[in-house]
C-alpha cells in the first residue's frame, strides 16, 4: 500500500518551496539535509508531504517521549490509512545496574515496564516486517539492542483454517515463541486452553483469537472482543509474532551456554592473575547462578547482559536495534528515510548514549559483577547510527553546528502558512533596577521596562497571567529547577490560579495527559523546566514567562531561549516576557533573531495581504490509542443491559451470577472471570441503596 496523505489544506507560506527542495535533494541522493523552520511554520506537515512524494518507510526520531507522542498523533492524522506507530522505552521507572567503587555500593537493576507501551513496540516491529507504508515515531530508545529481526520474523506462526496440527503441538509452538499460558483473564502475549479450543491474545493488540481444533485440524478462527466476547469477524488466516523481541533457538541457547562458560573461565584467570580473588569469586558465583536459572527457567534478572552470546555476534559488534527492522538494499545500505526532529537536541542525545552506558558497564566488569561481554549489550555508537540510517532530514528552528556542517542542503522555512508572526518579546527586571551599564548598552531593548515600584518577577508574572487568562489564553512559565516549578505551581494555586507543573519525574502517559488537559483548559498555567521547549504544539498559549532569563547556561542559552519564545508563535496574541536583571549575550541574540524573523514575516504578510490567524488544532493525544478497551466495553455492556436494569436490576445481577456459577462448575474459570468483571461493572451503575440489597458475586474466591 502507498502513503496517502490527508490534506485539509494545501501547503502555503514557505512550505511549497521547502517541500520541493527537500524532495529534489532526496532524489539526488543527498545524505544530509536540514529543514531550518521556525516554530509553527508546519515542519511536520512539510515532512509529511516529503514522505508522500518519496514513498519510503520512515523513521522519525524525537528527543523525548512527550514530543514523540505528539508527533505520532500528528502523523496519524496526516496518514489515517497507513501504519503510523509509536516506539519509546517501555520503562515507567528504570534504575540501571551499577557499582560505585568509591563507596563500595552495588545497585541492582530495578524496572517497571509499561505493558501498553510494550504492546505498541511490538506493533511497530510487526508493521515493519509486514508492510511498506510505515512511519515509526521513536525516541532515542531506537538505538538500543532489540533482538534479531531475522529470528523474530523466522519464528512467527501463520495460523490457517484446515491446517493440520494437534492441540498439544499448537500449545508447544506458542510456548516456543514466549507466549504464557494462563487460566485467568488474557493479557497481550498470553493464551488459555479450554477443551479443544485455544484463545490467544496477540502481543500487539487487545483482541482474542479463538482457535477451534477438531481431529488434529484447525476448523475455525474467530476474532473476539476481549471483554464482551462479541464476534468481530471470522477469518481464514492470521499471523502470530513472538511475545518477546529476543528470540533464540535451542541450538543457539546451547551454543550460548558453551561460549559463556568459556568467557567465564578466561575472565577468572585474568582476575586471579591480577590478584582480584574477591572479584573472581563474585563473578563465578553470579554467572553460574544465572546460567542455572536460564537453563531451568529460560530467563534470569539481567539476561540482556548475555545477549551477545545468544545472538552469535562477535565481541564489540553493534547490536541489532529497531533500525535493523527497517528495509535495506541488497548491498546492506538503508532503504528508508530518517527524520530527526528538533535535531539540535536529538543529535547530541544520540551521540551521548554510548559513552554513559560504557562507563557504567566498565565498573561492573572491573569489579566482578559482570562478564566483559555485558558491554556489548549497549546503544549504538554515533558512527554506527550514522551508517545505519541512510538519507536523513534534520528539522529544527535552531540547527546546531553538526547539522550546518554535514548538510548538503539547508532549506529555510520562516513564513508560516497562517501568516502568524513571531511573538513580541519584552524584558523586565527580576527584583530591582537593572545595572546602569546594561541600561546604556541595551537601551533599545529596555526602554519599555517598568522600574519604579516594580513588584518583582513572580508578582508581575501573576498579574500578566491573570490578564491573559481573563481573555481565554493559556500561560506557560519556565523555571530553572524542578523544585522551583513545583513551588511556583503551588503558589499560583494559593492565588486561585489553576496551575500544574510538568517535569521529568512525571510518568510518560501522565505527561501527555497533562498537556492535553492544559490545552482543554482544565487548568490555565503550566509550569515546567526543560520539557516545555522543543516541539510542543500548544496553540492556545498567549503568554510565556521566562523566569531568571539572565542565568546564562544550558537552560538559558540562545538556542533554548529561541525555542521557548517559539512556544508563543502559534497564537496571534503571543507575547514573551524575559525576566532578567542583566541582558546576556544569549538574550540579545534571541531577541535580535526573533525581530529578524518578525520583519520578514510582516513584509510577506503586507505584500500578500495576509491577516494572521491563530492556529486551530484538534485537541487529541496518543493516550487515546494506548488505553485499554475496558471502558468502551463496559459502556457497550450497559447499553445492552440497560432495559433489564431499568426493570429489575436484581434479576439481571442474578442471571449473571447464575451464568458465572455455571462456568465455575465446568471449571471454565476464564468465562467466569469475565462474568465477574461484568457484574462488578453493573453494580457500579446501581444506586448505593440498591447495591446494598444485592449480594456480592458468589464463588469470587475461586476466581482470584
Amino acid at each position: 500500500m502507498k502513503f496517502q496523505i490527508k490534506r485539509e489544506f494545501e501547503p502555503a507560506g514557505d512550505q511549497p518551496k521547502a517541500i520541493k527542495s527537500l524532495v529534489e535533494g532526496v532524489k539526488k541522493g543527498l545524505k544530509h539535509q536540514t529543514l531550518f523552520g521556525v516554530t509553527g511554520s508546519g515542519k511536520t506537515y512539510t515532512v509529511a508531504n516529503v514522505i508522500q512524494e518519496i514513498q519510503k518507510p520512515t523513521l522519525v526520531i524525537a528527543h523525548n517521549k512527550t514530543l514523540a507522542a505528539q508527533l505520532a498523533q500528528e502523523y496519524r492524522e496526516f496518514f489515517p490509512n497507513n501504519a503510523v506507530h509509536f516506539f519509546v522505552s517501555y520503562y515507567d521507572y528504570y534504575q540501571p545496574e551499577a557499582y560505585m567503587p568509591v563507596s563500595d555500593t552495588y545497585i541492582e537493576k530495578e524496572a517497571m515496564i509499561n505493558e501498553e507501551i510494550e504492546r505498541l513496540r511490538h506493533a511497530s516491529t510487526q508493521a515493519l516486517l509486514t508492510r511498506n507504508d510505515v512511519i515509526i515515531v521513536a525516541s532515542v530508545s531506537c538505538i538500543y539492542g532489540l533482538g534479531s529481526p531475522v529470528e523474530y520474523e523466522k519464528v512467527n506462526l501463520k495460523v490457517s483454517v484446515s491446517e493440520k496440527i494437534s492441540r498439544a503441538d499448537f500449545i508447544r509452538n506458542l510456548i516456543d515463541i514466549h507466549f504464557e499460558r494462563t487460566t485467568a483473564d488474557l493479557k497481550p502475549g498470553m493464551f488459555r486452553a479450554i477443551g479443544n479450543m485455544l484463545e490467544i491474545m496477540p502481543v500487539s493488540e487487545k483482541v482474542i483469537y479463538r482457535i477451534e481444533i477438531e481431529n488434529n485440524k484447525i476448523e475455525n478462527i474467530i476474532k473476539l472482543n476481549a471483554i464482551t466476547r462479541e464476534i468481530i469477524e471470522k477469518t481464514n488466516t492470521f499471523f502470530l509474532f513472538p511475545a518477546k523481541h529476543f528470540i533464540s533457538t535451542p541450538e543457539q541457547s546451547q551454543r550460548a551456554f558453551k561460549t559463556i562458560k568459556a568467557e567465564l573461565a578466561m575472565r577468572l584467570k585474568e582476575l586471579e592473575k591480577e590478584g582480584k580473588n574477591l572479584e573472581a569469586e563474585r563473578l563465578k558465583r553470579r554467572t553460574t547462578y544465572d546460567l542455572a536459572l536460564i537453563r531451568e527457567m529460560g530467563y534470569c534478572n539481567g539476561i540482556e547482559n548475555y545477549s551477545r552470546h545468544f545472538s552469535g555476534k562477535k565481541a564489540g559488534e553493534a547490536p541489532d536495534t529497531l533500525l535493523s527492522y527497517f528495509p535495506h538494499k541488497a548491498d546492506g545500505s538503508a532503504d528508508f528515510l530518517t527524520i530527526i526532529d528538533e535535531s539540535h537536541v536529538s543529535v547530541p542525545q544520540i551521540g551521548a548514549m554510548y559513552a554513559g552506558d560504557a562507563s557504567r558497564k566498565q565498573s561492573l566488569v572491573d569489579y566482578g559483577f559482570r562478564l566483559p561481554s555485558a558491554k556489548d549489550n549497549r546503544p549504538l555508537k554515533f558512527a554506527e547510527f550514522e551508517a545505519r540510517v541512510g538519507q536523513t532530514i534534520y528539522t529544527s528552528a535552531t540547527p546546531s553546528d553538526y547539522e550546518r556542517e554535514h548538510s548538503e542542503q539547508i532549506v529555510e522555512q520562516v513564513i508560516r502558512p497562517t501568516g502568524l508572526i513571531d511573538p513580541v518579546v519584552e524584558v523586565r527586571p527580576i527584583v530591582s533596577n537593572l545595572k546602569s551599564n546594561e541600561n546604556k548598552k541595551h537601551s533599545n531593548i529596555l526602554k519599555n521596562t517598568r522600574i519604579s515600584g516594580y513588584p518583582g518577577q513572580i508578582k508581575d508574572f501573576i498579574e500578566e497571567s491573570q490578564k491573559a487568562i481573563k481573555v481565554g489564553g493559556r500561560v506557560i512559565a519556565t523555571t530553572l529547577t524542578k523544585k522551583m516549578a513545583e513551588d511556583l505551581s503551588e503558589y499560583l494555586k494559593e492565588k486561585k490560579i489553576k496551575s500544574e507543573y510538568l517535569h521529568s519525574d512525571i510518568k510518560t502517559i501522565e505527561r501527555i495527559e497533562r498537556l492535553t488537559e492544559f490545552r482543554r483548559g482544565t487548568f490555565d498555567v503550566l509550569v515546567g523546566v526543560n520539557l516545555l521547549r522543543e516541539g510542543l504544539d500548544l496553540p492556545e498559549v498567549t503568554l510565556i514567562g521566562i523566569l531568571d532569563a539572565d542565568k546564562e547556561g544550558f537552560l538559558r542559552s540562545q538556542t533554548s531561549l529561541i525555542q521557548i519564545i517559539g512556544r508563543a508563535a502559534r497564537n496571534v496574541d503571543g507575547k514573551v516576557i524575559l525576566y532578567a536583571d542583566t541582558v546576556t549575550g544569549s538574550m540579545k541574540y534571541a531577541i535580535d533573531e526573533t525581530q529578524r524573523r518578525r520583519d520578514l514575516q510582516m513584509a510577506y504578510n503586507q505584500k500578500h495581504g495576509i491577516t494572521p490567524k491563530t492556529i486551530i488544532k484538534k485537541i487529541q493525544d496518543i493516550t487515546d490509542q494506548m488505553k485499554t478497551e475496558h471502558a468502551k466495553t463496559v459502556g457497550a455492556l450497559i447499553e445492552l443491559d440497560k432495559r433489564m436494569m431499568a426493570k429489575d436490576p436484581q434479576k439481571l445481577i442474578a442471571q449473571k451470577e447464575k451464568q458465572m456459577d455455571g462456568a465455575v462448575k465446568i471449571l471454565d474459570f476464564e468465562t467466569a472471570a469475565i462474568l465477574r468483571d461484568e457484574i462488578a461493572a453493573l453494580l457500579k451503575m446501581i444506586a448505593p441503596k440498591k447495591e446494598k440489597k444485592i449480594k456480592n458475586p458468589r464463588n469470587k474466591d475461586l476466581l482470584m
